[in-house]
């Protein structure tokens, strides 16, 4: 990504049309479950029951203990990545499973669910950040067969995963539409030049939810900057919207700008509005509902930029040309002066 590129993003000053008009509106801790099993005396023979009613007995306990662990996992899971299946009835097994989507039929296991939820989610992720020893090495070809990911390259020497339209459909059409704090899913990849960049905010999220589940809390769904972005954009229009006569220009004064930046936690300083890559909804030990907003540095943040995203407060994790990266102390910026 470019040094001008880079600074858009931190800028109040963005083109509305690099949001994608296709895209919609929109206790950590494992618990070990502890069954007990109440049987009957020899003696009670009347009370006895059938192999058949302990075999269906045992059906629904099993069903219901898979159902809760599935809604445990979803929630509470110390597995980041879990948090983007909340929401969706899609398989979470390890066999795959018919899922039938529209006018189309695909085979779907718990891990290449998990995948579509979490590319949806971070919109372009590299595929070697996908690779998990637990799950299949094929489920990227295979998914790639059905038409639900295409391949993306990043660099000479990395590529990266991105969702089909046909994918996103797929996750919308399986979520449950009246769940609180709702997961915005993406397909395609943005600009070439920006995927080097794009690609680390899944590598970063991972570092942050370490953090937070070390702290007990309970991750709810990340946010990309074109959310918000979005919002200050329909905020700045809100007046001309009706009006035949505007010229397309926002009147909101400087004074309007910081007081919506306040209402929606995000810095204003030289007379901009910033906006953090990623932000990480997330629930507190105590129930309360906070976030962590992250902001990927990468080789190109020199001068103002690297002044702007030490003072933002966001917590920043830098990033190489080809991936690795970690948390980034702000006070370096410094180096960049």
């Amino acid at each position: 990504m470019t040094a001008t590129a880079n600074e858009e993003r931190m800028s109040g000053d963005f083109d509305p049309r690099d949001l994608d008009s296709r895209e919609r509106d929109d206790g950590i801790h494992d618990r070990e479950d502890q069954w007990l099993t109440l049987g009957r005396g020899p003696g009670s023979a009347a009370m006895r029951e059938s192999d058949e009613d302990v075999r269906e007995r045992d059906d629904d306990w099993h069903e219901a203990r898979d159902r809760e662990s599935r809604e445990r996992d979803g929630d509470h899971g110390s597995d980041p990545r879990d948090v983007f299946l909340r929401d969706l009835d899609l398989p979470r097994g390890l066999e795959r499973e018919l899922v039938h989507d529209r006018d189309r039929d695909y085979t779907l296991k718990g891990s290449e669910s998990r995948t579509l939820a979490t590319v949806g989610a971070f919109r372009v992720v590299s595929e070697r950040d996908l690779r998990d020893p637990r799950d299949d090495a094929f489920d990227i070809r295979h998914l790639e067969d059905q038409g639900l990911i295409q391949r993306v390259s990043i660099n000479e020497q990395e590529r990266a995963v991105t969702l089909t339209e046909e994918a996103r459909g797929l996750l919308e059409h399986h979520r449950d539409t009246h769940s609180d704090h709702r997961q915005a899913f993406y397909a395609g990849a943005d600009r070439a030049h920006e995927r080097t960049h794009d690609a680390q905010l899944y590598r970063a999220y991972l570092k942050a939810a370490e953090r937070l589940q070390a702290r007990e809390a309970r991750i709810l769904r990340v946010e990309l900057d074109r959310e918000p972005k979005r919002e200050y954009q329909r905020f700045l229009q809100e007046r001309n919207r009706g009006d035949r006569d505007s010229d397309g220009r926002p009147d909101r004064t400087p004074d309007e700008i910081q007081e919506w930046a306040r209402e929606q936690q995000l810095p204003y300083f030289d007379e901009q509005v910033h906006f953090p890559d990623v932000r990480i909804e997330y629930e507190d030990a105590n129930g309360d509902v906070r976030w962590e907003d992250v902001e990927v540095t990468t080789e190109h943040y020199r001068g103002g930029h690297a002044s702007a995203a030490a003072r933002s407060g966001f917590s920043i994790y830098s990033g190489g040309r080809s991936g690795g990266g970690g948390p980034f102390d702000p006070r370096a910026a410094e180096e960049f002066l």
